[in-house]
């Protein structure tokens, strides 16, 4: 099991690094990591930010050195690729304004001095979006990425010591161009997983790269590996770090649908076990970050830090452990844990459209899939049980395969609301809990249909099925028969028996929004629902 700690002062000190996306993060060796460049607010940054691993302390250093056009270092950017050898950090490309870059730099950490390395041979093409990893302690490879016109496949090593660029000539099939992949060397082999294709679809194929050891003397190729497990979802500007015998992939973006103009944001966990060559999740005890993509996630130890990121609104400068139970950071939750912990084992991992229902505490149920079937009856007395408490109230609001639940147990709903009053919303708060519910819905009552993203979606069709049960309860009848006779020959409330918002079409968001905002009530200062009016038919 592992465990979600947001760093507080005691795990770090000194000064923070600012918020930013398509950021790069390296360790060198096993005494700092290394921040370099990103986004913010549509400003690409460039400047360096050190986490001291033994001394738990950020600094920015004096960076020294002598560009080509009498620069100290890299220009601003984002979406580059870095790779450390050594003391050393090499930079590559990356992405300033619209403009595609392909210079070359070297970061010397042992005494923070840049130098330009661009005039040193030929270079591959200006691009972002690619990947890259070290080979030994000598060579990187880098494969793919977006040249401003099309989406390449080509592959690159860099002799670090001669600083020669040689272009890899691989025979055999090759996998489909891309960028916001990754690629990390597992031993003789260089693993590339999803990131967006040519013409615009994001991919979830795995592949794997030989021919890039010299004394192997294997002749370059590549193998597509398809492999058993729960598979990562496609997706792109996600991270895979390698930490002992797994490759971790967190986050990453992808859509919802060819047709789809919202992407969907992710913020689950899954493994590469390189011993059994399978994917699986990673058992998580806690609420895992807002989902995101560009990010970066350095392994350190036996723990991982995350930093930053993008959701296709925020710029995230949030920073996060990742440590295994016996890590001490962990005893945090483990000591206290978080009530109604979520089943990780039968709830889907990514945080994105997921149909919520109340939650029992399952944890230790060895056969999840068999939890369904045992326990129907319990989950449907807990939710009437807890309707009941919360909406004082005495009604079984439950059919077949819909349950309504209360805002406060609404964890994406929450979140949604906490986001827009900038703070974390607990259960214990209850004017500030109110506070948010009612920002949530004014910003839902001023949304178009087209400025809600998908992630939105979920939250918004349960909040409307919860006002229009409360609207019956109200006016008619008390238990479910009674809801099925109030709403027959309706043309209105037609989105109250949807399961789950994956059987929305698009055509349906603008009507389900016009549906939202005719039923949204005012709201008193106690936070009671008031003035709530008969949907005009």
């Amino acid at each position: 099991m592992h465990y979600w700690v947001r760093a507080s002062a005691s795990d770090l000190s000194g000064t923070l690094p600012q918020p930013r996306s398509g950021h790069t993060a390296v360790p060198i060796g096993k005494s700092k990591v290394v921040v370099f460049g990103g986004l913010l607010d549509k400003k690409f940054l460039s400047d360096i930010a050190v986490y001291d691993i033994e001394n738990k302390l950020w600094f920015q250093p004096e960076c020294t050195g002598n560009g080509s056009d009498g620069q100290a270092g890299p220009s601003p950017r984002a979406f580059h690729v870095a790779v450390a050898i050594d003391c050393h950090m090499f930079i590559f490309g990356g992405r300033s304004g619209t403009r595609r870059l392909g210079d070359f730099w070297v970061l010397d950490t042992d005494i923070w001095q840049w130098s330009e390395l661009t005039s040193f041979g030929d270079l591959p093409s200006p691009r972002d979006f690619s990947a890259a990893s070290a080979i030994g302690n000598r060579k990187i490879v880098m494969y793919g990425g977006w040249d401003g016109k099309k989406w390449l496949s080509d592959v690159y090593v860099l002799d670090t010591i001669s600083l020669e660029w040689t272009e890899l000539s691989v025979i055999g099939s090759l996998p489909p161009p891309r960028c916001g992949h990754t690629a990390t060397m597992v031993e003789k082999r260089l693993l590339v997983f999803g990131g967006r294709g040519g013409g615009g679809p994001i991919m979830s194929d795995l592949w794997a790269l030989k021919g890039l050891i010299e004394e192997e003397n294997e002749t370059p190729g590549w193998t597509q590996l398809k492999l058993p497990g729960q598979a990562p979802s496609p997706r792109c500007g996600h991270t895979v770090t390698s930490g002992g015998h797994y490759l971790l992939l967190f986050g990453g973006h992808g859509t919802g649908g060819w047709l789809s103009r919202y992407d969907i944001y992710y913020n689950d966990c899954i493994v590469l076990d390189r011993l059994s060559a399978q994917w699986k999740r990673l058992p998580v005890g806690n609420e895992s970050p807002a989902a995101r993509a560009y990010h970066s996630l350095t392994h350190i130890g036996s723990r991982y830090l995350l930093f930053g990121g993008f959701d296709g609104k925020l710029t995230y400068g949030d920073i996060w452990w990742l440590v295994p139970e016996e890590d001490p950071i962990a005893k945090r939750f483990i000591q206290s844990p978080p009530k109604n912990l979520p089943d990780n084992k039968r709830m889907a991992a990514e945080n994105v459209n997921v149909q919520s229902v109340f939650k029992l505490d399952l944890i230790s149920w060895p056969f999840p899939q068999l939890v369904e079937d045992s326990v129907e009856s319990e989950r449907e007395n807990s939710a009437i049980t807890e309707l009941q408490r919360r909406l004082g109230i005495s009604v079984l609001l439950s059919g077949p395969g819909l349950q309504i639940i209360d805002e406060s147990e609404d964890k994406e709903f929450i979140e949604l609301g906490s986001r827009l009053i900038g703070e974390r919303v607990s259960n214990n708060e209850q004017d500030l809990l109110i506070q948010t519910i009612e920002m949530l819905r004014d910003h839902w009552r001023k949304s178009a249909p087209s400025s809600i993203p998908l992630k939105e979606l979920g939250p918004l069709l349960r909040d409307y099925q919860r006002l229009i049960t409360r609207h019956h309860l109200a006016n008619s009848g008390s238990d479910f028969q009674s809801m099925e006779s109030w709403l027959s020959g309706k043309e209105a409330y037609k989105f109250y028996h949807l399961k789950n918002v994956s059987q929305l079409r698009m055509d349906d968001i603008p009507k389900l929004l016009a549906e939202y905002k005719k039923i949204l009530p005012e709201q008193s200062t106690s936070g009671q629902i008031t003035g709530l009016e008969e949907h005009p038919l």
